[in-house]
């Protein structure tokens, strides 16, 4: 048998253990496949090495996106391992990863301000920069998109810009976390803001005097938003692949709501769709797929998608063909996992994006973040399972073969123990890695009550075979944080918070 998640961080340019990009690679999976350095021997000894507090004035739930990692980058202070955040404000800033030091920073100046739209200047767009950053080490440049849509290449090592500014996508617009594959940026949006079209965009870097841009537009209106954390999910296969919010479904016109999509590499092309059957039901109670990013990953001598909902149900898809030739079968679908109160706006279901990894037995594992507790009417059935989970949990499941159709199912493993609203995890040398966020997720009542009944994030590691608390951060962390993001390398892990500050776990230092 072909074992094709081993293959995939072959297809984008990194080095050592770097993070470079958002989920550590283009297909999201959240694998650190090259940390050798943290344990489960190990991790339980971890400790806060640094705390850094950036000057970056939060804006509504935004404030800093989450942190890529680069090594071996030539600085004014030396070579220095750098990790790389964005202010919501419009500041870059690079960080020594040994100290937290300020490396450089790279603050944008706007020509154009944001319009009037109806959500412009609210947590949905909040007329910032929004995207998690990527990393290109071949040539030494963070692209970032700038709140006025801008792209611009930094150097790594200075802040210096090398290229741009170029604009991408419209001004102001909500931008989700950028790939680079084949000397190509990708991205996606979604809210409409800005008047930007959700859709995929990408344009081609390698010549700075002919950028070349591709966009393929998903709606008519501010509806089918990509927003899911990892934004486009790259296969190996020359696809790129995302799942849409509420609005109409209507292939005709151009309208691609609740569907995961599929699309060529680099032109962007439309290739194929995913629509659930009860899609109309997911829109009329706001139950999208666009809540959670997809993830790619091999099995056996196949390439799977998976997808997750705000209704709970987790689908498994064939990569070449979504839906099946009506689009509408699936491989495998799960039984209603959570969220049984059935409703949108409460952090219930599934957010942000599901995570893969294989163990040493070649064993490939889908873990699944959800908010609130299981569903009680079917329960799945678990095998280790660490306590109750109220506000939200780590589900862990094995992928493996039906016996009669041969075809992907899921194996319920574990669970986790309470999360405080779970952001999607990493996994790091047989260590899952996951974020309780402690944010208020509750929309009812307006921006203002999500700053009330909020907790500190707590940074937790658990044993990928079991669920169990291998560390625990406690009250490390000063504040909660929205929609964010962990990064794992070279035997450290990096958090931020609502209050703009980065913060660095470690093994302790040798005496």
């Amino acid at each position: 048998m072909r074992t094709l998640l081993l293959t995939f961080a072959l297809s984008f340019t990194a080095t050592a253990a770097d993070w470079t990009t958002f989920g550590h690679d283009p297909q999201r999976s959240g694998w650190a496949t090259e940390e050798t350095t943290i344990s489960r021997d190990n991790v339980s000894t971890m400790v806060l090495k640094w705390k850094a507090k950036l000057p970056n004035e939060s804006y509504s739930l935004s404030a800093l996106t989450a942190p890529v990692v680069a090594s071996g980058v030539s600085t004014a202070k030396g070579v220095r391992t750098a990790v790389y955040v964005a202010g919501i404000g419009g500041t870059v800033f690079a960080l020594d990863s040994e100290t937290g030091e300020q490396l450089w920073t790279r603050a944008f100046k706007y020509r154009i301000q944001p319009g009037k739209g109806g959500f412009q200047g609210t947590f949905l767009c909040p007329d910032g920069i929004t995207a998690t950053p990527v990393i290109d080490k071949s040539t030494e440049i963070l692209y970032v998109i700038a709140a006025d849509g801008a792209l611009y290449g930094l150097d790594l090592g200075s802040g210096a810009i090398r290229y741009g500014p170029v604009q991408f996508v419209a001004s102001y617009a909500k931008a989700w976390s950028l790939s680079l594959v084949d000397g190509v940026v990708y991205t996606t949006l979604s809210q409409g803001c800005g008047a930007g079209l959700s859709g995929f965009y990408g344009v081609d870097v390698r010549d700075r005097h002919h950028p070349v841009v591709h966009q393929l537009l998903l709606s008519n209106t501010d509806t089918a938003g990509m927003w899911g954390r990892g934004g486009p999910v790259i296969g190996d296969n020359g696809r790129v692949y995302g799942s849409t919010a509420d609005g109409k479904f209507d292939p005709a016109a151009g309208d691609y709501s609740n569907t995961v999509i599929s699309a060529s590499l680099p032109n962007l092309n439309l290739l194929d769709y995913y629509l659930p059957l009860n899609w109309d039901y997911l829109r009329k109670k706001d139950l999208d797929l666009g809540s959670a990013s997809p993830v790619y990953f091999g099995w056996r001598n196949r390439r799977l998608v998976a997808t997750g909902t705000k209704e709970a149900v987790v689908s498994l898809l064939d990569a070449e063909s979504l839906g099946g030739a009506d689009h509408q079968t699936t491989l495998y679908s799960s039984p209603q996992l959570g969220n049984e109160k059935a409703i949108c706006c409460e952090g219930l279901g599934i957010w942000g994006g599901l995570s893969t990894a294989r163990d040493l037995q070649g064993q490939t594992w889908l873990y699944v973040p959800m908010g609130g507790p299981p569903t009680r009417t079917a329960p799945p059935t678990f095998f280790y399972k660490n306590g109750d989970t109220p506000h939200g949990s780590i589900m862990a499941f094995k992928v493996v073969a039906d016996e009669k159709t041969q075809n992907p199912k899921l194996e319920a493993a574990w669970i986790s123990g309470d999360f405080d609203l779970p952001d999607p995890p990493v996994i790091a040398n047989g260590v899952l890695f996951a974020l309780a966020t402690g944010e208020n997720a509750v929309q009812k009542g307006g921006e203002k009550n999500r700053f009330t009944n909020t907790h500190p994030a707590i940074l937790r590691a658990l044993d990928v075979g079991t669920g169990k608390e291998l560390f625990n951060s406690k009250d490390s962390i000063a504040s909660w944080v929205h929609f964010s993001g962990l990064a794992v390398a070279n035997g450290q892990v990096y958090v931020v918070d609502h209050d703009s500050n980065v913060y660095a776990f470690a093994l302790p230092a040798k005496q």
